[in-house]
């Protein structure tokens, strides 16, 4: 048992040598950067605090819906959402009809079943959403997995949303050689994008680009609120069933658990140590 126990206090030792010395390490490369203006100006994602957050997380349905609303009536004219079917609206809340209605506003082109050739027809309850036509620089990326897909969530595309700015005068006073954004490059100050520059004009640059239909004021911060928390659905629409499926599994094994100690208590309680 002592030799037992050796083993594992010096795995532990080593483990915890290791992980410090990964860290020491990590920390020595950062700091050792040269200086520059993402590393000095670059800001982390603000707070944001959505309904589906920790591990007792539900969505609310309103604020999908208001979500929804903002991203069909501003982002999606850059922005697809292809790996989204307009039947998964019905988790939103969304009636069939409704659905039906949305579906129908998209042009989807398919094959026809009865040709064979490609057509357009209206959308469907059963297809995807359709793939945005861009036709200005560069390619925007798809939402579907945004909120998974950047370090930070929904609280980076939230102060993503939210953090256009006037460039900092220390900026470039400081930094010769850094591309200073404006109308004839295309590019906007963001602190919360990874080189400060990005082609993305503001989305939201003003209040009311939308008409929320449960009376929400509709103000540039809880659109930015409503849209992220939306595009943590698309991501993980499964979320509330996952967490559900998780809380069962522990219950079960912390039953299994109980009954097996009693169970060992039973059996060896005649027996002497």
């Amino acid at each position: 048992m002592i030799r037992i126990l050796s083993i594992l206090a010096g795995i532990f030792f080593i483990l915890g040598l290791v992980w410090s010395m990964t860290i020491d390490t990590i920390a020595f490369a950062t700091d050792g950067w040269p200086a520059s203006a993402e590393k000095e100006f670059h800001e982390h994602p603000k707070a944001l605090s959505l309904s589906s957050d920790g591990p007792f997380g539900k969505f609310d349905k309103a604020q999908l819906q208001r979500g929804y609303a903002v991203y069909s009536n501003v982002c999606a004219q850059c922005h697809s959402l292809k790996l989204v079917a307009y039947r998964d609206l019905a988790a939103l809340g969304y009636t069939p009809n409704a659905i039906k209605a949305i579906a129908a506003k998209a042009t989807i082109n398919a094959k026809d079943p009865l040709s064979g050739e490609m057509k357009d027809r209206p959308g469907m309850p059963s297809d995807h959403f359709p793939p945005v036509v861009y036709g200005g620089k560069g390619v925007p990326p798809d939402l579907s997995l945004i909120t998974k897909a950047r370090h930070g969530g929904a609280p980076y595309v939230y102060s993503l949303i939210t953090g256009y700015a006037p460039i900092p005068a220390a900026l470039v006073a400081k930094y010769k050689d850094f591309t200073v954004p404006s109308e004839a490059n295309g590019l906007h100050y963001n602190p919360y994008f990874a080189n400060l520059n990005i082609a993305m004009p503001p989305p939201l640059a003003s209040d009311d680009l939308v008409t929320y239909s449960d009376g929400t004021k509709a103000t540039k911060d809880q659109m930015a609120q409503d849209v992220s928390a939306f595009l943590v659905w698309t991501a993980e629409p499964k979320l509330e069933a996952r967490h559900q499926t998780g809380f069962m599994w522990i219950g079960l094994m912390l039953f299994v658990t109980v009954l097996s100690f009693m169970a060992y208590r039973n059996i060896w309680s005649g027996t002497k140590h």
